[in-house]
């Protein structure tokens, strides 16, 4: 029996309202509304709508006609938004009930069948997944560009040679390329959590409803394939109710922002007058106010300053899990924002540290300066001393002397003659200068990993080849 002219005036006004007698406060539509943070999500909710029309068509729940009819106003709404001429109401609360609302204006009828077997709680999971699944690709790729950045930098300084630090410490001399084939393998570590993340993202969650499933006679199959998921969610409550996923991204995305704020570390000490070890580009600092002489390496310092933000986007997501039952709660809501932020903020911190480094140059007669002094090559006397069979606790106590004695005459280990190291050890003769040296001791670490220049060399050729860069 149709509904009279009296009965659709008094229809409430959301789409979920019909238990309801009284008109939401204003205030509450106010402080509930999301659509004004979630509205980035309306590419992946129109694919999932589009799946779901097309899936409950071949089960027979809808027409075809009607399937035509959603498919055709879904593809108005997306133009609509990507024109900017659609409105957002804030108070149809989101995106789903903002994109709904309007299908059903835009089309009649058919339109109020799309929700049929799904509910807000498993679609804002699948919008999310869709979405995060598509960011994580994103940044795969931009931290792909970074480490080309680092293997563009080794490959341009191969043979230059830098002090090495422990405890900020000079420690051993180490080539520059090795320095920046820590930070290659650094950032190759965040791109393996990120694709190793991503199995678990790409869980395709629609057909969970609000948390029991669904009685109606739905293929999820089938929209995993039109969507490209290749595994279903296996338990509906936990469907509904799961955010490990965006936890497991945000604690990668952590540790990349990290990362990024050791390197940003070390570039502000390096761009000091005390090091002098690099130069930024003019076009990537910034001045003072007030005092002319400055260049200012401000974006470094942002980078570094960004890694508490990310963080505590993963601690208040951590916070928010904590204390909530199965399955959906409101709560849940309040994931969008740190995770939105965390995306912006280290997709953004990525790419431009990229551009940073492709703008860099390190001031090779300033590194060649800081090898002098700190006694760098200690440890190349102390093996020297256990290749002359002297147990390396023994070895390491005579160069502590030989360090000792160096320091209370004011010499470099390099300055000392034959006889005076003779003093501490009858087995050293005269091949021990070149194991002194800083090219000596450079040349010397042969070990799988190390940063002689032959090991180097194969570790560059290995990183361009795994890049697919041409050297």
């Amino acid at each position: 029996m149709a509904s009279s002219s009296k009965e659709k005036k008094k229809a409430p006004a959301k789409l979920w309202g019909g238990r309801f007698a009284e008109k939401t406060a204003a205030s509450v539509e106010a402080f509930t509304a999301s659509i004004h943070y979630d509205a980035r999500l309306y590419k992946h909710d129109i694919a999932g709508s589009r799946a779901h029309a097309k899936m409950l068509a071949k089960q027979g729940l809808i027409s075809v006609k009607e399937r035509d009819q959603i498919l055709k106003g879904l593809g108005q709404i997306e133009r609509e938004i990507e024109t900017g001429i659609f409105v957002f109401r804030p108070e149809l609360e989101d995106i789903h009930m903002n994109i709904e609302k309007t299908l059903v204006e835009k089309i009649g009828p058919a339109g109020e069948k799309l929700h049929t077997a799904r509910s807000r709680n498993d679609q804002v999971a699948l919008d999310v997944r869709l979405y995060l699944r598509e960011e994580c690709h994103n940044l795969i790729a931009l931290l792909s560009g970074l480490q080309k950045s680092f293997v563009v930098l080794a490959r341009k300084y191969e043979h230059a040679v830098m002090p090495g630090y422990t405890h900020l410490q000079r420690a051993q001399p180490v080539l520059v390329a090795h320095h920046m084939l820590a930070y290659y393998e650094m950032f190759g570590r965040d791109r393996e959590r990120l694709s190793d993340g991503l199995k678990r993202i790409n869980v395709m969650p629609l057909g969970a409803a609000a948390l029991a499933g669904t009685g109606l006679p739905i293929d999820r199959e089938f929209v995993a394939k039109e969507l490209g998921f290749p595994k279903i969610t296996a338990n509906s409550m936990d469907t509904v109710g799961d955010r490990d996923f965006i936890i497991e991204f945000m604690s990668a995305a952590s540790l990349i922002q990290i990362h990024l704020s050791r390197l940003s570390e070390e570039l502000v000490l390096w761009t000091t007058e005390e090091f002098s070890f690099v130069t930024l580009a003019d076009s990537f600092c910034t001045g003072s106010s007030i005092m002319p002489q400055k260049k200012n390496p401000d974006i470094p310092e942002l980078i570094r300053g960004k890694s508490g933000r990310v963080v505590g986007n993963l601690m208040s997501l951590l916070m928010l899990l904590k204390g909530l039952p199965m399955t959906y709660n409101r709560d849940l809501q309040e994931d969008k924002e740190p995770l939105f932020d965390t995306v912006d903020t280290v997709s953004q911190s990525v790419a431009i540290m990229a551009q940073l480094l492709a703008n860099l140059t390190f001031n090779e007669a300033r590194l060649a300066k800081g090898l002098g002094g700190g006694y760098m090559t200690a440890t190349d006397l102390a093996d020297y001393l256990v290749l002359k069979n002297i147990p390396f606790r023994q070895a390491h106590a005579i160069v502590g002397r030989t360090v000792a004695f160096c320091i209370s005459k004011g010499k470099e280990l390099t300055e000392l003659k034959l006889a005076e190291l003779k003093k501490f050890s009858e087995v050293i003769e005269g091949d021990v200068f070149k194991v002194l040296s800083i090219d000596g001791s450079v040349k010397s670490r042969v070990s799988l990993g190390g940063t002689s220049g032959k090991m180097v060399a194969k570790a560059l050729k290995q990183a361009e080849k795994e890049l697919g860069i041409k050297p």
